[in-house]
């Protein structure tokens, strides 16, 4: 369910209702200002009022930047904007996404981090530490969707999304006050109840600034981001056990925590001041670019994709998604890989049976 969006009618949508007709230019409607959406349209006093057939204007004008574009300029210029929004996007949300997975799956490190790693400083059993493991993607589950229809109510991403990470990186942090094996489950939960907020919210955002074209190939590179995390995992564990377990009385294992969740709070509070909004509001793009960022994503809309007021509800949004075969196929895909997933969560401990020490184990985790 990460991938889907499903949409209550909002501020947001009323202003959509506006750009998209063709009775007011573009450059006239400001979306960070709700108050001045219907600025320049006579016709239409309050968007809640308008006809339930009201449909776009099939001829609706692009904005005088973009109309006065030839078809070769544009689609130079907008090579170049797109560049740039990949250049100031994708860095960012793919490290917070890295931090994401580290979060979630440093339980695996932690259990042979230290001479007492975390199973044994917990005094957990096999089936105990396994639950554990489990428990986060049930708070995982129950917090996607909601996440998502709450987000979209807000509309600030760039608030949102380091909001949420600052929450989950406490929690990580929390983890390594852990003194029982119920402690570690009530925090685990937790943590994956906020973390759930991040990728389909990060799905979201994208969508907000990229066709629907351009969206799969940054999708994928995003969730490289998961694979990337595996890479550092076992090397930062590695480097806390053997230069600082035992430090000031704690295990390596409660080092590891309080180290990562430490760096995922500085990373949130660096993306508060980093990340944008909407392409209408973006202070670095001009605003020829800005302009063209919105048309090209009201074109991408199409007509046949306009939904009035009535129909854009939860409910509405849920039937699409069951009908759609593409939705049954990706949930699919998804339960596999989550499922083939899991192996990182115990990759760690098969390694270790096979003869080598702890800090070896752990290094050779690293691919």
């Amino acid at each position: 369910m990460a991938f889907l969006r499903f949409h209550f009618p909002s501020h947001n949508d009323q202003r959509k209702a506006v750009k998209m007709s063709a009775m007011a230019p573009i450059e006239q409607i400001d979306p960070s200002d709700g108050k001045d959406a219907h600025a320049g349209i006579s016709q239409l006093d309050d968007v809640e009022n308008c006809p339930a057939d009201f449909k776009p204007d099939r001829t609706m004008q692009a904005p005088p930047m973009v109309r006065d574009m030839t078809a070769e300029e544009r689609k130079r210029k907008e090579r170049i904007m797109v560049r740039k929004i990949d250049f100031r996007l994708l860095p960012p949300v793919i490290i917070m996404y890295i931090m994401n997975y580290l979060d979630r799956n440093n339980i695996a490190t932690a259990r042979l981090s230290g001479e007492e790693g975390l199973q044994e400083g917990l005094n957990m059993t096999d089936q105990q530490y396994e639950t554990c493991v489990s428990i986060l993607f049930v708070g995982y589950i129950l917090m996607q969707v909601p996440s998502n229809l709450f987000l979209n109510k807000v509309g600030k991403p760039a608030l949102y999304l380091p909001a949420v990470m600052v929450i989950w990186g406490a929690i990580s942090t929390a983890t390594a006050g852990a003194q029982n094996f119920g402690g570690m489950v009530a925090i685990r939960f937790f943590l994956g109840f906020i973390e759930a907020a991040y990728f389909p919210g990060c799905l979201y955002f994208l969508s907000c600034w990229y066709t629907r074209k351009e969206l799969a190939f940054r999708s994928a590179i995003l969730y490289s981001g998961s694979l990337i995390s595996g890479a550092f995992a076992g090397l930062i564990a590695a480097g806390i056990t053997d230069g600082m377990d035992g430090k000031l009385g704690l295990s390596a294992w409660r080092w590891l925590f309080i180290i990562e969740g430490a760096i995922t709070v500085a990373i949130a509070a660096i993306a508060f001041f980093i990340l944008p909004n909407f392409p209408r509001t973006t202070g670095w793009l001009s605003e020829e670019e800005r302009q063209l960022a919105v048309w090209r994503l009201q074109e991408d809309i199409g007509i046949d994709d306009w939904t009035t007021s009535e129909e854009q509800s939860f409910w509405h949004g849920f039937a699409l998604a069951i009908k759609d075969i593409k939705v049954w196929v990706l949930m699919i895909m998804l339960l596999g890989i989550v499922s083939s997933a899991s192996v990182t969560n115990f990759f760690p401990s098969v390694v270790q049976t096979l003869g080598y020490g702890r800090i070896n184990s752990l290094l050779l985790t690293a691919p």
